[in-house]
């Protein structure tokens, strides 16, 4: 189909307003590109050269002492207590704020926002004054004999608040986009809350679930700030992998911390692995939903054209 002079005219314009010459467009594409090596794979290539500076011998040895033993399970124990709360907590803030409205609703995702804003030491902090000793529920925990700074609970309770942002922020924008036309439809026809929640939302939000999982499992593994103000550094019971490899790189001795670090380098490139596999999964998702689409409904017209009787004219 010919479009018009002007019209032409306007989108060759059009075209030329958003084109560079090739010098600007491979100009900016190396200062990225060397933007990433220097600050990005050069620092992770320096880790695990380090780390094994001194032989494999060495490497496995640090990471067989009892004190690194130890912060790894720390770790993954606050890991496996932190996450799910989060998850718990995720959906169901993710569940009311899309798909309800209430009173009180840009305030919780104030709330919901707080720790990007807050320093995650200001955080731990914050935990200092509330469940310390001298702090507002300090002398009361005491009376009762339960212990949270300097010990596990102050760890998991710092880490769930420095974490809890991101299973929540990754499923709004999903829960927003499917909107609540299923989930009526579905009770309509009598599902309960719990079928509704389980066979309709669930499935429809899986993977940007699974994408928050992953980015709030690895903040929770490699958080410093906040952990290391409730700590107390105790080692052997309080240290996480992070606070070892401060304590170790203190001890100087150059390969031992690093050593300790690539196990959270790793833990970066599985990360990075599985966001970038979800996100090729969902636009394939996407892509193939679209394409169904477009097989059962057809272009428009076509349909049309090809549903009439065929006659021949007399």
């Amino acid at each position: 189909m010919n479009l018009p002079k002007k019209q032409r005219e306007r989108t060759s314009s059009s075209q030329r307003s958003t084109q560079e010459p090739g010098w600007v467009k491979w100009s900016l594409i190396g200062i990225a590109g060397l933007f990433a090596v220097v600050f990005l794979f050069l620092p992770l290539i320096n880790v695990f050269v380090q780390a094994f500076s001194k032989g494999w011998v060495h490497y496995f040895k640090v990471l067989a002492d009892p004190d690194t033993i130890s912060a790894i399970k720390l770790t993954l124990l606050v890991a496996a207590i932190s996450v799910p709360a989060n998850v718990i907590f995720g959906v169901a803030a993710s569940w009311a704020i899309a798909k309800f409205e209430f009173r009180g609703k840009s305030l919780l995702l104030t709330f919901i926002d707080l720790p990007f804003s807050i320093s995650p030491v200001v955080s731990g902090l914050m935990f200092i004054l509330l469940f310390g000793v001298n702090g507002l529920f300090g002398p009361l925990l005491d009376h009762l004999g339960i212990k949270i700074i300097f010990a596990v609970p102050g760890i998991v309770l710092a880490t769930i608040f420095v974490t809890f942002p991101f299973v929540a922020r990754e499923l709004i924008p999903a829960m927003q986009a499917e909107g609540s036309d299923q989930e009526q439809a579905a009770m309509t026809m009598g599902a309960s809350g719990w079928q509704t929640f389980w066979y309709v939302t669930l499935p429809s939000i899986k993977w940007g679930l699974l994408y928050g999982v992953i980015l709030c499992n690895a903040r929770a593994m490699g958080e410093f700030g906040a952990v290391s103000v409730v700590s107390g550094h105790i080692t052997g019971l309080t240290d996480t992998v992070p606070l070892r490899v401060e304590k170790l790189y203190n001890e100087f001795d150059p390969a031992a911390p690093f050593a300790v670090a690539s196990l959270l380098a790793l833990l970066a490139l599985v990360t990075l692995g599985i966001k970038t596999y979800l996100e090729w999964k969902t636009e394939r998702d996407e892509h193939q939903g679209q394409q169904l689409a477009r097989e059962v409904v057809g272009e428009p017209g076509k349909n049309f054209a090809r549903d009439l009787p065929a006659h021949s004219p007399k």
